[in-house]
């Protein structure tokens, strides 16, 4: 399974629907609004490249409002116990 994080643009005037847009993509696990140079972050689960490519440049990339993407692909995931024992006190 590949993992990606695709960091998302949006047009002027759609950032108030464009998250539930993009949490209704086949292939898009979870949507966030965030802040920074970007508008959102969307996280994307693939079986192959090839179906990442076609999530990313098919599926996202021609949601309306969505003005530029930058995807990041993950190397290693590493699971919600191992990231809480980094936080704990």
């Amino acid at each position: 399974m590949i993992t990606a994080v695709v960091l998302i643009t949006a047009e002027r005037g759609a950032i108030p629907r464009l998250g539930e847009q993009l949490a209704a993509v086949e292939g898009v696990s979870e949507a966030y609004s965030v802040t920074g140079d970007f508008d959102f972050l969307a996280l994307v689960r693939a079986r192959e490249h090839e179906e990442l490519a076609d999530i990313v440049t098919r599926r996202i990339a021609q949601v309306p409002g969505v003005a530029r993407t930058q995807t990041h692909v993950a190397f290693k995931a590493y699971s919600k116990h191992d990231l809480e024992s980094l936080f704990a006190p």
